[in-house]
């Protein structure tokens, strides 16, 4: 993960592609506390939750990660490995 990496999927809520539905922007944090604080805070700043802290099975053994809406509605994800 020390490489930019592009992913084009299909959303996942099955809803039509748009600005903030099948765009997502991913942080790469080192731990899985840094993961749990920046979700934390964004929710504090008035963003959306769209999935809390947790391993997550899609991205195999060690994925954790959240996921959250800024103001504008844009989706963005923070996670780690390991």
């Amino acid at each position: 993960m020390d490489k930019p990496m592009l992913c084009i999927m299909t959303p996942y809520d099955g809803r039509p592609a748009t600005v903030g539905n099948g765009v997502m922007v991913g942080i790469a944090a080192e731990s899985r506390d840094q993961v749990d604080r920046i979700h934390k805070k964004a929710l504090e700043l008035g963003g959306s939750d769209e999935g809390p802290p947790g391993l997550r099975a899609e991205g195999g053994d060690g994925f954790y990660a959240a996921y959250f809406r800024d103001l504008d509605g844009n989706k963005l994800d923070v996670f780690s490995y390991g």
